[in-house]
Formats: structure tokens, C-alpha cells, sequence
């Protein structure tokens, strides 16, 4: 990259000596991935809810996202709501979530979730959300 380099390229940006750096890849887009701007980081190593836009509940500790808020969760387990049998719990183990599905994410109070007995409750299976 020579000094008489200077149109502008898409993708291009300009370095301290003012040199242009052409981008090997698509320039990313202009709005923010949800990772870097709802702050997922704090919540790796713990024990989090997430419900996704079609409704289902997912409980277990997030291990790691990238940039298209995709997640990874251990010990992951569904929770599926039931107006007469209660709240039935689907082992999953080491599941991955796609970050366009995620709707809400939230951390688990670990002592009260181990209090609540989810037999005993019943609902409706939440509904999808529509944006």
C-alpha cells in the first residue's frame, strides 16, 4: 500500500500514517449485534433464562457467544409450561441457541429457582413473540 494509494475503496480505512487498510471481508453491518450492546459478558459462567422468539424457555449456564449473539449453554434444560401437568423439565446438556431466536436473557437467582416447586405450577405455554 503505497502513499500514492488514495481513492476510497468500500470496506477501506485509513491507518495512523494515513495509509489506506483495504478489509479482506464485508464491512460490517451499521446496527449492533444484540452481544455487544445488551452486555452478555458479565453473564458468562452463569446460570441464565433465555426465551426465544417461539415461545420456549430455556434454563442453564451460558458458556460463551459470539458476535451474532449466538449462545452456548451447559447443563441446559427446556422448560415446558402445561396448564394441567405442571412444568416439565427436558434435559438438554451442552445446547446452542441461535442469536437471531433470542428474545429475552436474563440471569437466574440460583437459590430462589432451587425453592420454586415447578410441578405444582401450571400455564399456558407462552406464546411467540411478534416484533
Amino acid at each position: 500500500f503505497g502513499s500514492s494509494c488514495h481513492e476510497k475503496r468500500p470496506g477501506a480505512v485509513r491507518l495512523a500514517r494515513g495509509e489506506p487498510a483495504f478489509a479482506t471481508h464485508r464491512p460490517t453491518p451499521v446496527a449492533a449485534p444484540m452481544a455487544a450492546t445488551t452486555g452478555l459478558e458479565p453473564l458468562v459462567e452463569t446460570q441464565i433464562s433465555v426465551v426465544t422468539n417461539d415461545g420456549r424457555l430455556f434454563v442453564g449456564v451460558l458458556r460463551g457467544f459470539d458476535q451474532s449473539s449466538n449462545v452456548v449453554l451447559s447443563d441446559c434444560q427446556e422448560r415446558v409450561f402445561d396448564t394441567e401437568k405442571g412444568v416439565e423439565q427436558v434435559v438438554l446438556g451442552l445446547y446452542v441457541i441461535r442469536g437471531d431466536n433470542l428474545a429475552v436473557v436474563g440471569e437466574v437467582d440460583e437459590e430462589i429457582d432451587s425453592r420454586i416447586d415447578l410441578s405444582n405450577i401450571r400455564a399456558a405455554p407462552l406464546k411467540p413473540v411478534v416484533h
